[in-house]
């Protein structure tokens, strides 16, 4: 598809967050270590984060096999990985009000630098909002406090699903009155588009290749035939004429 065609077609997007418009893992790295030092608390925060998002899709995963279960939102299976790290790593001294800071650490991720001012471009002619796995309080807050000007907040909590479920990304759709096409999801993961594209959304691939640091191993490039292949969202802004 032109970027004409995109620019004429397209009434919302919506973002894949952490990687995408957040950088989790320095953020979270920098925000333990300047905490830990000033509590004297020691550990190697560093490895504790690589594990803990290691943690991610599987903790997700688990609640999509037991649906009996419920729906879980992320900021609880999160606390129940980072209680299970906390012992394998053999962190001493914290209490909970500690563990609950260190939880809450996703909601005080910083955005890429080309973030706020992109996202700032593109909502004076779309509709734009995450469309992530997170909770609705982990990502206001998030929004808060890195200026991140979302129209709305769209969440796995607010479908009961995780992505990449069909649920979340029709769901997104239908909460804004438009038909899937109108719709363009942007994301550095190339999984979370191929979802996108096979429920009918328009799809715009951004490379963030140092999102997982020296463990990155995929998403260095597009993989699909994505509708927009940008170098990052200021590209984006550019090419949708904002």
């Amino acid at each position: 598809m032109s970027d004409e065609l995109a620019r004429r077609d397209v009434k919302a997007l919506v973002f894949d967050v952490f990687g995408t418009v957040v950088d989790w893992r320095t953020s979270l790295i920098d925000d333990f270590s300047a905490w830990g030092k000033e509590k004297g608390i020691a550990a190697d925060w560093t490895a504790l984060v690589d594990a803990w998002r290691g943690a991610y899709v599987p903790s997700m995963d688990a609640v999509r096999k037991n649906p009996e279960k419920g729906f879980i939102k992320l900021d609880i299976l999160h606390r129940q990985s980072l209680d299970m790290l906390i012992e394998r790593f053999g962190i001493k001294g914290l209490s909970e009000a500690d563990r609950d800071t260190i939880n809450r650490g996703w909601h005080r991720l910083k955005p890429w630098p080309d973030s706020v001012a992109a996202l700032t471009r593109l909502k004076t002619k779309f509709i734009i909002g995450p469309l992530s796995n997170g909770n609705v309080a982990l990502l206001t807050n998030m929004a808060k406090n890195a200026g991140l000007p979302w129209d709305l907040i769209l969440s796995a909590e607010v479908f009961e699903h995780f992505k990449p479920d069909p649920e979340t990304y029709l769901g997104a759709a239908r909460l804004l009155s438009l038909e899937p096409g109108e719709v363009m999801l942007v994301a550095a993961h190339n999984y979370d588009l191929q979802a996108a594209q096979s429920y009918g959304l328009k799809t715009a691939f951004v490379p963030r290749p140092t999102e997982y640091g020296p463990h990155q191993k995929i998403d260095f490039e597009a993989t699909g035939d994505w509708t927009m292949v940008v170098r990052d969202l200021a590209d984006l802004a550019d090419r949708l004429g904002c």
